[in-house]
């Protein structure tokens, strides 16, 4: 069975700060893309796996709604804490989430609701 899930687009109202806030939170580089329309980055990822880019926006960020997971896997710890200095905030910090593991509520540097995960 295959995910229902494709692909996903997170805004941003300042792609650089964006990039640079996903880097250092979930520990890997991401790669900007330009096309004739539009800059992108996109999420680090394996052939095959869901994935998602940052792009350019001017509407408010998403504080409400789906909430997105992101690996970081055996370094929830580390990734909590590169948030702030990256202009994020953690909203609720490493909590249990049953047999599924830990994760932390947090704000991207550009006001997106995200969760981090571990499951360990």
């Amino acid at each position: 069975m295959t995910s229902p899930l494709v692909w996903f687009d997170i805004p941003a109202r300042d792609l650089d700060r964006a990039v640079a806030f996903y880097a250092a939170v979930l520990g890997r580089p991401i790669v900007k893309q330009q096309f004739p329309e539009v800059a992108v980055a996109v999420l680090p990822h394996e052939e095959g796996e869901l994935t998602g880019c940052l792009y350019p926006s001017d509407e408010p960020p998403a504080v409400h709604g789906p909430l997105l997971y992101f690996s970081c896997a055996g370094r929830l710890d580390d990734a909590i804490g590169q948030v702030e200095p990256n202009g994020g905030k953690v909203l609720k910090g490493r909590h249990a989430i049953g047999p599924y593991g830990f994760r932390a509520v947090v704000l991207d540097s550009e006001g997106n609701r995200i969760a981090l995960h571990s499951p360990i």
